[in-house]
């Protein structure tokens, strides 16, 4: 029988949210949140409150000591927000401290147990495994143009290092039309836990509608079961969405992310 979204948010807050690790950053539990602080030598755009449980009587107090703490680390980090959060008001509250809100996200779960049989099945396109962390110049070639923005710096390094240090937790692919990257993406495992997480799945415009990007899903799925994740999330953006809902997930949230710049400090 499928999870309840109840259920399922349940495990996605205490496996995405409390217990999950990066290779690149300190994972921290303090009263209240659990924060995730940038490492040294490792490009980033800061720190993160990747989680809180608070209460309408203790928010402020806790909003301003994660500025004090990440002030004196001389840090900007963001707060992530989901939609179940508490306090109802919490991001009211950070937008008057000086919050900079960014584009929210669909938090959508696919329980692989109920995976459409599309995701299972072969796939003609030519997609393939970045092995060598110079790979990863196709892979940023491909989120430029589908962005048609000037990427941050560090991403490409960041996916290059994570290849050469944390390989085994990551798996990047590219489409290829004609031999001409077309699109992209990447999967993270966060064993022990039983989720994988989708990140970056993209397709030029003028290859849309190919199949690429399903193409690029499934692969991703059936590494997943392979490795026995049982279930896949995306923060996923308003394109994205009735993609993948038609594919068999299920929004369980909206996920926003508040950004602290330490200007602000000085302001």
């Amino acid at each position: 029988m499928p999870l309840s979204i109840a259920q399922l948010l349940a495990v996605f807050d205490q496996e995405q949210r409390q217990d999950v690790r990066f290779f690149d950053v300190q994972r921290e539990v303090a009263p209240h949140v659990v924060r995730f602080i940038p490492l040294e030598g490792l490009e980033s755009d800061g720190g993160v409150v990747v989680y809180s449980c608070l209460s309408a009587e203790n928010a402020e107090e806790v909003i301003r000591e994660q500025i004090a703490y990440f002030g004196n680390l001389g840090c900007d980090f963001g707060w992530k927000v989901y939609d179940h959060d508490t306090p109802a008001d919490l991001q009211a509250r950070l937008a008057a401290h000086g919050f900079e809100l960014g584009e929210p996200e669909a938090v959508v779960v696919l329980d692989l147990e109920d995976a459409p049989a599309l995701l299972w099945q072969p796939f003609a396109h030519d997609v393939r495994r970045v092995e060598d962390p110079a790979g990863i110049e196709e892979v940023i070639a491909v989120q430029a143009q589908v962005w048609e923005e000037e990427l941050p710096t560090w991403l490409a390094e960041h996916l290059q290092q994570e290849l050469l240090r944390n390989g085994e937790q990551i798996a990047i692919y590219v489409g290829y039309v004609d031999g001409t990257p077309a699109s992209s993406a990447w999967v993270r495992f966060h064993p022990p836990g039983r989720f994988a997480s989708l990140w970056g799945g993209s397709t030029v415009p003028g290859h849309r509608r190919r199949g690429l990007y399903t193409a690029l899903l499934a692969v991703r799925a059936q590494e997943a079961r392979r490795r026995g994740a049982r279930f896949l999330t995306v923060d996923a953006s308003p394109m994205s969405q009735p993609i993948l809902e038609k594919l068999g997930f299920r929004c369980i949230s909206y996920a926003h992310e508040y950004r602290w710049l330490t200007k602000h400090a000085s302001t």
